[in-house]
């Protein structure tokens, strides 16, 4: 692990890093803010489409709740970047900014684009020996493309995930544009390895996380209008299952930071009770 920029903040650092990851067979960039005092937790924040390990980092106003609650930070890059494989600069929406937190399995992205075992494999284990105190109390939430890989983690990991929390998920990535385009071109026709990264079907399908997921979502988010997020088959598929969630349709937000920022506290608070850090 090497720290390529470090910023002091709120009595902790805001670390920018890199490291060689088997799982990508590429470097891979990570952030991290590091609390003052003993570390009592840890969470993980996956980003959305277009973005880096920077996003959060400088736009959600994070540090000053998570050196409250003595929580490290870690922040993933969006997917493996340079390798230079047909077509991941031509679109916003698939490639490199865009690896959606699946294992792919397509010539050539099969390689690289392995963001689900990157996350489990490479990233936490480096993250664990460094600070080996968060062993049993990890958590984690994103937004948007990264809300849907905060619960598909989330769900099939329960017992390494504690905690799981999202804004404004692509909650149903099977039904919508984003996320057919996204597991075609990853995973290949529709089959059953779709339904494995899709957060409805894994709770239709008997997945379910002993705690509840706490969602938000903005009531202006142009994705919520255009079908992208599709909340509402979460909901009703939770309802099934028996799957708690707290969900907060915030009025008048949109899919931006300024909405990420504005609840950001409360998501760090919801996290920390459930890692045992308070009351």
């Amino acid at each position: 692990m090497k720290i390529t920029k470090s910023y002091k903040s709120f009595g902790g650092t805001s670390q920018f890093c890199e490291h060689e990851s088997s799982a990508t067979a590429s470097t891979m960039k990570f952030s991290l803010f590091v609390p003052p005092g003993p570390i009592k937790g840890c969470l993980f924040w996956l980003s959305g489409l277009t973005c880096t390990e920077e996003n959060f980092m400088s736009k959600a106003g994070a540090q000053r709740y998570l050196a409250e609650a003595q929580i490290l930070l870690v922040c993933p890059d969006t997917s493996p970047r340079g390798l230079g494989l047909p077509g991941v600069q031509d679109a916003w929406d698939f490639g490199e900014g865009a690896g959606f937190y699946v294992d792919a399995e397509t010539a050539g992205f099969n390689k690289h684009y392995r963001m689900y075992s990157y996350i489990l494999d490479d990233l936490l284990p480096l993250v664990k020996s460094q600070y080996p105190s968060i062993e049993d109390r990890i958590g984690i939430f994103g937004h948007s493309m990264g809300g849907h890989g905060a619960l598909v983690l989330g769900l099939r990991n329960p017992k390494l995930f504690r905690s799981v929390s999202a804004f404004a998920p692509i909650a149903n990535p099977l039904l919508s544009a984003w996320g057919q385009k996204a597991f075609r071109g990853y995973l290949g026709p529709e089959s059953k390895l779709w339904n494995a990264y899709d957060a409805t079907d894994l709770l239709a399908s008997g997945y379910k996380h002993p705690s509840p997921l706490l969602i938000d979502q903005g009531t202006e988010d142009q994705f919520l209008k255009d079908q992208q997020l599709l909340p509402e088959n979460l909901l009703a598929a939770a309802q099934k299952s028996g799957q708690k969630i707290e969900f907060h349709l915030r009025e008048g937000y949109d899919h931006s930071y300024y909405f990420i920022a504005s609840f950001v506290a409360d998501h760090i608070a919801f996290h920390a009770k459930r890692l045992a850090l308070q009351s």
